[in-house]
């Protein structure tokens, strides 16, 4: 993962102001490669449903990654024939590196992406962009596995998506519910904090991207949508499958190692309620409190499965002493990740040793409390044992809480980063015709046409 980059907060949500005559607040990216058979009937149908919709200035750009058949020469007689198009090549392949490219040089406040076969209906594209548009969110998705999504597609690829996503939601914790329907939008000032952290080039770019956005406090909507499976379509799924497999594999690395600075990125809006300052009202007290909980309530039963399978070798005091180590050290690492939300390495070993200590507390009860078992009966039952655990467990669970929050992690309530002084500048609109330096691209001049000839050929 690239940690070289030094991104910065993420600004503060605000409801985008009212673009200027021939400003365009919406750039939605084609990415291509060899489509030309298929990118004229997708761009003149995508044009002709924003001119009657959508209610605010666009430009549709063709993102052509080292096509070899027509599809550049396609391009440009679209930009020349209609309105609000441009066409761009890149000379690399890759979606990611066409969106990468194209995001990040876009004057546009929001930028999107759709795939060239249209699977995904248009009427879900205002939708998809208004929540970016009024400042309610950073991202937008459609979703083909939303409950009140109408999907038609084939049994491979259905138990594909849903495996996939499976595997997201199990191994990076990942919430939205579907990582690759190719129908996306960004507000561009958290594309520009977001994209210098993804790494990938590829399919997995998106995924990655959505990854790190929800992991950063980023607030993604969700869009339930139509979809139609494209038959003729020319990805190679078992290496594409490969392919993000890998990436879930490298990004997952990252996480756990703490290799990506997203601890600059946590709680980044400084309109977030919870970052108010109320009188009376102890700030994260309540979010803690249930994060503690449900990582209490876990470790306990980790503790309980450790304790069983230890006292089949040892005797009840070593085997308790044991199980609450281990499950003390990963009850510790789990509060400073999820409950007091501390990422990164800093402070991790003074934390570990500080939790030890409160782990010895929680032993001296548990200790004395089969202590006081032992003198009671001879031979008491293993349930019995477990019972008494259970109750020394949460009056101990009660103390580890509040040593955690006034001695562990005091200071470990994050607030909103101010914003640095020329970090998020004024939105400066350039030259529509110029050359991106980071690729070799060619912007077909944009002039208005009529739009009548905008229907599907397909």
């Amino acid at each position: 993962m690239r940690t070289d980059s030094s991104p910065g907060s993420l600004p503060a949500r605000e409801h985008l102001p009212a673009a200027g005559a021939g400003t365009p607040v919406l750039d939605v990216v084609v990415p291509v490669y060899n489509e030309e058979k298929d990118l004229g009937p997708c761009v003149r149908r995508l044009h002709e449903h924003l001119t009657r919709t959508f209610p605010y200035a666009f430009r549709i750009t063709v993102a052509d990654n080292a096509s070899t058949d027509g599809t550049p020469r396609v391009a440009a007689g679209l930009a020349a024939d209609l309105g609000t198009v441009r066409s761009v090549r890149l000379e690399q392949k890759g979606r990611g590196r066409a969106l990468r490219t194209v995001w990040s040089a876009s004057d546009a406040p929001v930028l999107a992406y759709m795939d060239v076969d249209l699977s995904t209906d248009l009427n879900a594209l205002l939708p998809l962009v208004a929540p970016l548009i009024s400042g309610h969110s950073d991202l937008a998705i459609g979703s083909r596995l939303a409950r009140s999504s109408r999907v038609v597609r084939g049994a491979k690829r259905e138990f594909i998506s849903r495996t996939y996503n499976l595997i997201l939601r199990g191994s990076l914790q990942a919430r939205f519910s579907d990582a690759q329907c190719g129908f996306k939008a960004i507000r561009r000032d958290v594309a520009q904090v977001l994209l210098p952290l993804v790494e990938d080039t590829g399919w997995f770019f998106d995924t990655e991207m959505l990854v790190l956005a929800e992991r950063a406090g980023c607030r993604i909507h969700e869009v339930p949508v139509d979809w139609v499976d494209d038959p003729d379509s020319t990805v190679h799924i078992v290496r594409t499958a490969t392919e993000d497999l890998k990436g879930v594999w490298r990004v997952g690395k990252a996480l756990a190692t703490g290799s990506l600075p997203l601890d600059r990125l946590g709680r980044p809006f400084g309109d977030d309620p919870r970052d108010r300052e109320l009188s009376g009202v102890p700030q994260g007290l309540a979010r803690q409190l249930v994060g503690f909980c449900v990582v209490g309530a876990l470790s306990t039963l980790f503790y309980l499965l450790l304790y069983s399978g230890f006292r089949h070798f040892t005797g009840s005091q070593l085997a308790n002493a044991l199980a609450l180590l281990v499950s003390a050290i990963a009850n510790t690492a789990a509060n400073r990740r999820l409950t007091f939300g501390v990422r990164g390495r800093g402070g991790a070993v003074r934390h570990q040793a500080q939790g030890l200590v409160v782990f010895g507390i929680g032993l001296a009860l548990t200790s004395g409390s089969l202590a006081a078992l032992g003198a009671a009966s001879a031979d008491p039952d293993h349930s019995t044992e477990l019972a008494v655990l259970i109750a020394a467990n949460l009056a101990a669970t009660v103390l580890r809480f509040l040593l955690f929050r006034a001695w562990v992690f005091p200071d470990a309530e994050p607030t909103a980063p101010a914003r640095e002084p020329g970090l998020h500048p004024e939105p400066h609109l350039p030259d529509p015709y110029r050359t991106w330096s980071d690729a070799t691209v060619r912007l077909q001049p944009v002039r208005h046409a009529d739009t009548d000839h905008s229907r599907d050929a397909r």
